[in-house]
């Protein structure tokens, strides 16, 4: 950065050098996106932008350590990135890693207490370690965020779970009765 140029024209440049990279993941052609972001992180390390993406794209392609790392990177560099803080937090959660969801989940909504991906963080992996009170306490303040449709569905399916309404696994009867 030079002695004329902002920070916010910094993150505005790191932005734009990202955003053909988070096109290419919103267009489903996640390889591709994986290319072009590890070229503008190698080219620019410190573009938090790049590296946040970069552990989305591996997310989707269900590779979790890649992901961490690339979640870790963008919040050693911008330690406030809450974006990356729930991608990191979900990455966790989707290795087993529960407690350590649950904390960066709760590091989430220090900053912003009704934050719907940080409710649903934390509640889904509460509801994973089977602890149903707390679960159920952050997951119905995720519905009060009005979430799409879809992740509001899978949430009340959860709730039904903690409620004792449906058993919690595939080829079970769907209710039980009282």
């Amino acid at each position: 950065m030079t002695d004329d140029t902002s920070p916010t024209d910094v993150q505005a440049e790191r932005w734009e050098a990202a955003e053909e990279g988070m096109e290419l993941l919103h267009a489903g052609e996640t390889d591709q996106a994986i290319d072009e972001l590890l070229r503008v992180a190698r080219e620019d390390p410190q573009n938090e932008y790049a590296l946040h993406f970069l552990g989305h794209a591996y997310f989707q392609k269900e590779a979790f350590p890649e992901a961490l790392k690339s979640y870790v990177e963008a919040l050693r560099l911008a330690p406030e990135y809450v974006g990356a803080m729930v991608g990191a937090g979900q990455t966790l959660r989707m290795m087993g890693e529960y407690d350590r969801a649950i904390r960066i989940g709760k590091r989430v909504l220090q900053q912003q207490e009704d934050d719907g991906d940080g409710l649903f963080l934390v509640g889904s992996a509460h509801f994973q370690k089977g602890e149903n009170d707390a679960a159920k306490r952050y997951l119905e303040r995720f519905l009060e965020t009005s979430p799409e449709l879809e992740v509001a569905l899978e949430v009340e399916g959860m709730l039904q779970v903690i409620r004792g309404e449906v058993l919690p696994f595939p080829g079970a009867q769907d209710t039980v009765e009282n």
